[in-house]
Formats: C-alpha cells, sequence, structure tokens
C-alpha cells in the first residue's frame, strides 16, 4: 500500500541527484585571475559574458587581475571610524554646541521648565 506521497523521498527545493538526459548546461568558461599575494583563481563565467577586469581574490580578498605579471597593487583598508568621527567630519564644534543647545531647549519646553 501506498503511503499517499507522489514524491517520497525528496523536499521542496531540492535538485536531482544527477542531470537531466534531457537537459544540457549552459556554455561556460573559466578566467584565470592573479592577486599580488601570488595566488591564482578560476572563475567560471558564462560563454558569452564578459570576464571584469579584476575580482576579489577568494583566498586573502585583494583584488586580483587578468595579467599574471602586473597583478592589482593590495587595497587600502580604511580605519574603522565611530558614527561620531563621521559626524565630526560633517560638523564643527559651534554647530554641535548650537544643536545641543536647541534640542535641550525644546526637551524643556516638553517638560513644562523654560
Amino acid at each position: 500500500m501506498s503511503s499517499g506521497s507522489a514524491i517520497r523521498g525528496s523536499r521542496v527545493g531540492s535538485s536531482p541527484m544527477r542531470p537531466d538526459e534531457r537537459t544540457e548546461p549552459a556554455p561556460r568558461r573559466q578566467v584565470k585571475y592573479f592577486c599580488a599575494a601570488g595566488h591564482d583563481s578560476l572563475i567560471w563565467f558564462a560563454a558569452e559574458a564578459a570576464a571584469p577586469e579584476t575580482w576579489d581574490c577568494p583566498r586573502c580578498g585583494q583584488p586580483a587581475g587578468l595579467d599574471q605579471e602586473r597583478p592589482p597593487g593590495r587595497s587600502r583598508i580604511e580605519p574603522y571610524k565611530s558614527h561620531l568621527a563621521y559626524v565630526k567630519e560633517r560638523r564643527s564644534e559651534e554647530d554641535a554646541a548650537a544643536i545641543l543647545a536647541e534640542a535641550l531647549a525644546k526637551v524643556r519646553q516638553r517638560r513644562g521648565r523654560e
């Protein structure tokens, strides 16, 4: 007697275990990229797609290029900036004092103090 499930042993979103005889994978090609750390990476692209000039190296994360003799240089890592550091780039100390005074005045007004 059947258990009532026509697709027993599979789940939603699963793919077939082997390629179907009626289908053929899309044509693709490998492109080799080289980074400054000496890594070379083979990246697959669709045959008709243009390969980008640079690609992030999967091993070290630095930029990699198509020319083995002249790979792109290391990217400059920006130091972490806090929210306050970004605000200080946009506002002067005088602007900050004026904004703070305005905000405090609004709070005092809401609380009933002048």
